[in-house]
This record gives C-alpha cells, structure tokens and sequence, in this order.
C-alpha cells in the first residue's frame, strides 16, 4: 500500500502540474457536449448524450494512459524504477490510479458543463455513475499499460486508436443500439462497455433498482477483474 501510494503521489503531482493536458483529453467530450448537446436534445435528452460521453471520455482517457508507459520506457524511467525496493505491482497500480483520478477530475468537469447547459439528472444517480466510473477508468489504464508494454512503442498509438472507435460506436456512445439496425444492436453485445453505458443512463434517469444496472455493475466488476489480471501479469513479466 505505501509503494502504491508512492507511486500514485508521484504521478499525481506529475499531471498536476500539467493543468493543460487534463483539459485536452477532455476537450472532444466537450465540445460534443457544447456543439452537438443542443441539437441532440430536441429529439433526445441530456441523460442519454452524457453517459456515452463519459463513456466516449473513458475510452480516451485511460484507454490511452499506456502513452505515459512508452515515454518512461523511451526515457529510461522504468529502468531505473525496476532497481528500487517498490513491488511490481505497486508500480502498477500506482499508475493506474492516477490515470483513473484524471478521469475521474475529467469526468467531474464535463458534468458541471453538461448541468449548466441542460442536464438535470439526480445527483444521486451521478453519484452512482462515478462509482462505475472509477472502476471502469482502473479497467481501461491497466490494459492500456499493458498494451503498450507489449506493442512496439510506434505501434500503440494506432491499434489503441483503431481499437477505441469502433468500440466507442458500438457502445452507443451518442444514441441507444436500440435505435440501430438488429445486426449492428446484436454485435455490440460483445463490448463490455454498452452494459456499463446502459447502467449509468438508468441511473441519470434516476432509475437505480434495476436489472439493468445489476448487469452494467456485474460487467464492469468482470472487467475490472480480468484487467488487473492481464495488466498485472504483463507489467511483472515484462519489468522482472
């Protein structure tokens, strides 16, 4: 626990002083907030746009934290880090608890705008959006670490980012698969991440005992747990 918080404070104070970068992952969400927000509301409704572009922001986010992996691997940092008495583990999950702390400040700063701008779910129904959140962030950085542990460092980049989009679109990131063609709606099943978004709309609907929200929690618990595994796995392999 001290090697993880070690960690953890080390590349917390290392974003933090990096105000700008937190902004610009943030950016996209944003403005798909600010420009397509408005119109999307005249058939739709804000509780149903800004979970999936929590979602879209996850995918962004620590779905690409692996970048910080392949700089500290190009500088030499995970060289040094691997003399030091901290655990592989902790090296670990030290990263990947700030990765999901950005999210989760990412996250916060959407909603304000979004509330500003139209949304009037339940803050009770936020707070259990969040919740999914974090595990969801911690589920999204472990495999994006252990992506770029196992890619080559020009590589990550472009499989992250062919991976993130389809995968974003068939979350129904921007309108329910229950709108689309039966084929595309019945191959969606297979990304974890349309449970999760499904889950967290029913709770900024305010709707919180459901079968729906049982199963986006169930996923997102599966997910997260086979995420630790493979990220921690890869990380003590490729650092012992």
């Amino acid at each position: 626990m001290r090697d993880t918080w070690l960690i953890f404070r080390h590349h917390t104070r290392i974003t933090l002083r990096n105000k700008f970068a937190i902004l610009i992952t943030a950016a996209q969400p944003l403005f798909f907030l600010v420009l397509f927000g408005p119109i999307f509301a005249t058939f739709g409704s804000w509780e149903t746009l800004v979970p999936g572009l929590i979602i879209q922001l996850g995918l962004l986010s620590a779905g690409m934290a692996g970048f910080g992996v392949v700089f500290d691997w190009r500088s030499g940092v995970l060289e040094r880090l691997r003399v030091t008495p901290a655990g592989r583990l902790p090296l670990l999950l030290g990263r990947v608890l700030n990765n999901t702390f950005t999210l989760v400040v990412q996250t916060v700063l959407l909603v304000a705008v979004a509330y500003l701008i139209g949304l009037r779910a339940p803050l009770l129904g936020v707070l259990g959006a969040m919740a999914l959140v974090v595990v969801l962030g911690v589920s999204l950085a472990a495999l994006s670490h252990a992506a770029a542990m196992r890619l080559n460092e020009h590589l990550f980049a472009p499989v992250m980012m062919t991976a993130v989009w389809p995968l974003m679109l068939l979350s129904g990131t921007f309108l329910p698969m229950s709108m689309a063609p039966q084929w595309l709606s019945t191959l969606s099943y297979v990304s974890p991440f349309r449970y999760v978004l499904e889950a967290m709309r029913e709770l900024f609907a305010g709707t919180y005992a459901s079968g729906v929200v049982a199963v986006g929690v169930l996923v997102v618990a599966l997910f997260a747990a086979i995420s630790l595994t493979v990220g921690t796995r890869v990380f003590s392999r490729d650092n012992a």
